[in-house]
């Protein structure tokens, strides 16, 4: 035997070969394997920092939760469906990047599921409450849809509409201002000197679109300007529709200065048929979108927008649902939540100042017919 002092365990470390523990992350990240648990598990009774330490321990050690272990310790996995029947696929790729990422760091099983509102939704519905949903998500237009509330409701099932454009009663809702958003991007448009302002609609039985041309009526309106029937133009959040709405918009004389769009597939389209035209954006014509989903800055010019945080307003759907599961099988009761997440004017490359022949004379609102 040598004198050599063998080297001690570091906090944190584990045995070479075998699989991490809830104490070993514990030890690492410095708190209890309670703390742990309830992080594992998605309760939000810990602090962020504390969260935050727990799962840089996991991520660090490569810890998965024992499944059935916690199946006999009655906490067994939370089963969620996020049901869709959206045709941006812009919208829905943010929306199912934020459920899915909240799912994984959760282990809460998500099921994603398309179906046709008008004809099979009730029937996937009730099948899923029958195998053990546990809740559901429903972006628009589901969330905008009587019929569906009320079906989830008689379901005895957890729900969050994301989106909703209103609180939509007895359901959990997650959205932002639209009316709001709207108008500030209508402001922001007035302010660069544009007095002929075109805007293209969404679906109209979305809550959210009727929102978001209250806001822009409005906006107009406060500023002294005249909105006429030939400045609203019909979409419904596709590219196919924003393409024909900006075609009729191009055809008003005099042509209005720019364009604000119901979200970003339809504004790209806008862009697409400006450049069809010859028109330079932002040079000729300006174009903003709304949604600030991927589309928006893949395109050129870049899109001026609103950025609604998609990704952030579908993970906290998850862990309403898992909040709200978890508390019943405890017994428990938890309100529906209802909230409200703040959004952002992003200004990028598609707006402008309107040249000199499209301004406003005097006090009388005039653009050329270029």
């Amino acid at each position: 035997m040598t004198d050599q002092m063998l080297p001690t365990k570091r906090r944190g470390t584990r045995r070479q070969g075998n699989a991490p523990t809830i104490t070993d992350v514990a030890r690492l990240a410095g708190c209890s394997s309670m703390t742990v648990s309830r992080v594992v598990n998605g309760d939000g009774n810990v602090r962020e920092k504390t969260r935050e330490k727990v799962r840089a321990a996991i991520e660090q050690l490569n810890y998965a939760p024992n499944r059935a272990a916690r199946s006999l310790a009655g906490g067994e996995q939370i089963r969620i469906a996020l049901l869709f029947d959206n045709p941006s696929a812009s919208y829905l790729s943010e929306l199912l990047m934020g459920a899915l990422e909240e799912a994984n760091r959760s282990d809460i099983h998500l099921m994603v599921q398309s179906c046709d509102i008008a004809t099979d939704v009730g029937m996937l519905m009730r099948n899923l409450a029958r195998g053990g949903i546990n809740g559901f998500i429903l972006p628009p237009p589901l969330c905008d849809d009587q019929d569906v509330l009320d079906l989830v409701a008689k379901l005895d099932a957890v729900s969050i509409a994301v989106g909703p454009g209103r609180a939509v009663g007895a359901h959990g809702s997650v959205m932002i201002d639209d009316f709001k958003a709207a108008y500030d991007m209508t402001s922001h448009i007035i302010g660069l000197g544009h007095r002929r302002i075109g805007f293209i609609i969404g679906k109209p039985e979305q809550i959210a679109s009727v929102n978001r041309l209250d806001g822009y009526r409005a906006a107009m309106a406060d500023a002294g300007l005249e909105v006429s029937d030939e400045l609203i133009a019909q979409g419904s959040f596709t590219y196919r529709s924003g393409m024909a709405a900006t075609e009729r918009l191009l055809a008003v004389r005099p042509r209005p200065t720019a364009i604000f769009a119901s979200n970003d597939d339809m504004a790209a389209a806008t862009v697409a048929v400006a450049h069809r035209q010859h028109l330079d954006v932002p040079s000729d014509i300006s174009v903003c979108g709304f949604d600030d989903t991927e589309m928006a800055s893949t395109i050129w010019p870049e899109l001026t927008t609103i950025r609604q945080p998609i990704r952030d307003m579908s993970a906290y759907a998850v862990k309403a649902i898992a909040r709200v599961t978890r508390a019943k099988r405890a017994g428990d009761e938890l309100p529906v939540e209802q909230a409200t997440l703040p959004y952002t004017l992003v200004r990028r490359h598609s707006d402008a100042a309107p040249a000199l022949s499209q301004r406003r004379v005097g006090d009388i609102g005039v653009s050329e017919d270029l």
